[in-house]
């Protein structure tokens, strides 16, 4: 009886197993096929177009500097902000974080008409603005504002989590020794979450640099104006799919590299909070 037992467990958990190693291997399967697909449309697709070495320069030096003046602005703002959540004890905490990170699930497009509606020529400020000769849709600040607000929740995300793993013993012992609030965060807070903090700006700035949706809407597809990266995509596919792809695959390398960053730092700080 005992032996039969044995012999349908042992069954039952091989059959279980084989179901689990399928169900695992199509879910790699079709998330890492789309990628080897691209790589290999940009290699072999024939193109009649040539790239136009004005327009890649322009989206490639515009998608950098948007980026990097997004990325400043995400932690000049975002930094503070990831703090206060983080070692503060305010009211409707939990609604106000929801709010902030909302912008991670929120459509693209649903996005771009937020922004729209504030700072558009008729906005809650962009009407304000216009009237005293500012206009913010169709230029670079739009592609700024646009990466800023879809990819500033990812920081601060990662910045909140950082700040709220630190012990108070740290700030505590800080406080014994005399330091203030600025002194406790420059030389306590900050170091002993510079891995995270570096690994969430990575994943924002890959973000940024991979924003389509809001951009377009809010800022147009204007060559040396506001087209970056995602948006010569966009803009190539009525000229030469070859084009696409490259681009693409330009953009694809970017993100590799971000992300495998990403994961190293947050390695290195996983094995400061245990060591």
């Amino acid at each position: 009886m005992m032996a039969g037992q044995k012999s349908d467990t042992s069954g039952s958990a091989r059959w279980v197993g084989w179901v689990t190693a399928v169900l695992a291997a199509l879910m790699a399967f079709f998330l890492i096929v789309p990628l080897v697909g691209l790589v290999w449309r940009a290699l072999t697709l024939p193109g009649t177009a040539v790239l136009d070495p004005n327009s890649i320069s322009d989206a490639i030096l515009l998608s950098l500097t948007t980026t990097a003046i997004s990325v400043l602005l995400i932690i000049l703002l975002g930094t503070p902000l990831a703090y206060v959540l983080a070692r503060y004890p305010l009211r409707f905490k939990r609604l106000l974080t929801i709010f902030i990170e909302l912008p991670i699930v929120m459509p693209p497009v649903v996005a771009g008409l937020g922004l729209l509606a504030v700072f558009g020529r008729r906005g809650l400020l962009g009407l304000p603005l216009a009237e005293l000769g500012l206009t913010i849709t169709f230029s670079g600040t739009a592609v700024v504002l646009a990466q800023v607000f879809v990819a500033s929740p990812f920081y601060i995300r990662a910045a909140q989590s950082r700040f709220a793993a630190l012990p108070r013993e740290y700030e505590d012992a800080a406080a014994v020794d005399g330091a203030n609030r600025w002194q406790t965060f420059r030389y306590i807070m900050l170091p002993y979450s510079r891995n995270g903090l570096l690994a969430g700006l990575i994943l924002s700035w890959a973000r940024a640099l991979g924003e389509f949706g809001a951009t377009i809407l809010f800022a147009g597809n204007l060559q040396g104006r506001s087209q970056s990266l995602p948006l010569l995509v966009f803009a190539s596919l009525v000229r030469d799919l070859r084009i696409t792809f490259i681009t693409a695959l330009m953009l694809l390398g970017l993100a590799v590299v971000a992300f495998g960053i990403t994961r190293w730092l947050s390695g290195l700080d996983a094995h400061e909070t245990w060591s």
